[in-house]
């Protein structure tokens, strides 16, 4: 009997490992050759028994008998097994008897087979139950993760869209300040060539007062051409210090620039590495190669800003660039103005000094010709004089003659004896002869001194008039030769040398809300 019970329940059990319908539970679906954040719970799973208690459930009672006999009271009257005494049964082995006191009664046997079932049937419809929902979650557990990868790559896609906008705009900012920094150097060293050429200038300028510096006498004069030539010593010097401050402007806003278009390089940069990060995290798929488990990296947050901080901050840099090219193009205009007006002034005023020079050049010839006039009045006035003053020498030689003859002759009658030494007309008249030839002769002496004297002073004249013309000469080569000269040799260009175009200060900033 005993071996028959075994042999049913070793049936029974090989039959219900076999026929068993549960899902495999150690079945996953290894897409990645990394492991899965839920694979402990897995290991733990596949390593239960073979019959777990989440499926089966052990029958517990309560015993409210002692469990070493069958029967509380086995030889009680109420007990049907001591009929077997009194029905005279066949003699037992002593040893077995006490076997019969322990087996279940059918009513137990048949009453176990039915809990049994009844629990198999409960533990099958749970079962079944929780499968469909397995599966039932598992799907609807995979159309959420689809769909939120779906929007996880929507959304990057949507941020791929404005880094690339903003790129883009940042890249045509980069280069309008790239080429306004190239336009503002070259006018830096435009006006840098302008300061140089103007050194010529005034150097000729300078060299010019110099040179009137040695001129002479009267001539040292105050005059009109070199007050022009003072004013266009100031106004170079003046437009000279314009210009310096104007490259002192230029130079600052160029340092501003270069700063504008680093802050533009920089966001850019960042731009370009944000679009590739963002584009290889949007072209990440559950196939593809190097995907892994980063665990706590949701908790991660190392952001610095927000959606509207970070176009924000973009469009901050992209509105000082513009400003920055917006006044730049404001001091390459000023700057142009400056150029022109300074090739202006200061041609207008070497125009000015020039025409002062030759009405002084005039002026100075025509004094020197018409001192060569007096001067040749003079020579021919005392060549006259001298003449003259040969004349009277010879008149007075001549008058000393007739003197001496008439001196001789009364020389010779006062030698006259006695009475014949009279006072006749012939005396009287030879006496008067040499009076009258002495008042001539001290006529035509005062006379001689008089010319003499005039020559002196003719000479005197001449002299100056020599060296007044000298002065004129030395003035006149001078103001025409070493000024006027070579301030025709350096004819000053008073065309405008810049090639840039003219630039407008109103830009529209092409800028789209984002």
């Amino acid at each position: 009997m005993d071996s028959k019970v075994t042999a049913q329940s070793t049936r029974m059990s090989r039959r219900s490992q076999q026929g068993s319908i549960l899902p495999s539970i150690g079945i996953f679906d290894n897409r990645t050759s990394s492991t899965s954040p839920y694979s402990n719970i897995l290991t733990r799973s596949l390593s239960i028994s073979r019959y777990p208690t989440v499926y089966y459930r052990t029958a517990h009672i309560e015993p409210t008998q002692s469990l070493d006999v069958s029967i509380p009271q086995p030889f009680s009257s109420t007990n049907d097994l001591n009929n077997i005494d009194s029905a005279k049964m066949p003699s037992i082995c002593l040893s077995g008897r006490p076997a019969l006191y322990v087996r279940y009664t059918p009513k137990d046997w048949h009453d176990a087979q039915t809990t049994n079932y009844l629990a198999s049937d409960k533990i099958l419809a749970e079962s079944e139950r929780l499968r469909s929902d397995a599966i039932r979650l598992a799907y609807k557990k995979d159309e959420q993760a689809i769909k939120n990868n779906f929007e996880s790559s929507k959304c990057l896609a949507e941020s791929i869209k404005n880094i690339e906008y903003w790129k883009n705009e940042l890249e045509k900012t980069e280069d309008k300040m790239a080429r306004k920094i190239d336009d503002v150097q070259f006018k830096r060293r435009e006006l840098e060539r302008v300061l140089s050429e103007i050194e010529n200038p005034l150097r000729i300028t300078q060299e010019n007062l110099y040179e009137r510096e040695k001129r002479q006498g009267i001539d040292l004069v105050h005059d009109n051409a070199e007050r022009e030539l003072i004013r266009e010593v100031d106004r170079i010097q003046l437009s000279q210090d314009n210009l310096r401050k104007m490259l002192e402007c230029l130079s600052i806003q160029n340092a501003r620039n270069h700063a504008s278009l680093h802050e533009l390089e920089r966001d850019l940069k960042d731009k370009y590495r944000a679009r590739a990060l963002d584009s290889a995290a949007h072209d990440i798929e559950t196939k593809s190669r190097g995907i892994n488990f980063y665990e706590d990296i949701e908790f991660v947050d190392n952001t610095v800003s927000v959606p509207e901080s970070w176009a924000q901050y973009t469009k901050e840099n992209i509105y000082r660039a513009l400003d920055e090219i917006s006044q730049s193009d404001e001091l390459l205009n000023t700057s142009k103005q400056l150029m022109t007006t300074i090739y202006h002034d200061m041609w207008s005023q070497w125009n000015h000094t020039n025409i002062s020079l030759e009405n002084r050049v005039q002026e100075e010839q025509a004094a020197k010709n018409e001192i060569q006039a007096h001067l040749e009045k003079i020579l021919q006035e005392i060549f006259d004089v001298k003449q003259n003053i040969e004349f009277l020498k010879k008149t007075i030689a001549d008058h000393e003659a007739f003197l001496q003859v008439a001196q001789t002759r009364l020389a010779t009658r006062a030698r006259r004896p006695n009475i014949e030494a009279c006072r006749d007309p012939a005396m009287h008249r030879l006496i008067q002869e040499v009076h009258d030839l002495h008042a001539a002769i001290a006529d035509l002496l005062r006379k001689l001194r008089q010319e003499e004297n005039a020559v002196q002073h003719l000479l005197r004249s001449k002299s100056s008039l020599e060296q007044d013309l000298t002065i004129k000469k030395n003035s006149l080569f001078i103001d025409s030769e070493k000024v006027l000269g070579i301030r025709r040799l350096f004819m000053m260009d008073a065309r405008e040398k810049s090639s840039l175009p003219s630039v407008s200060c109103s830009q529209s900033h092409d800028l789209i809300n984002v």
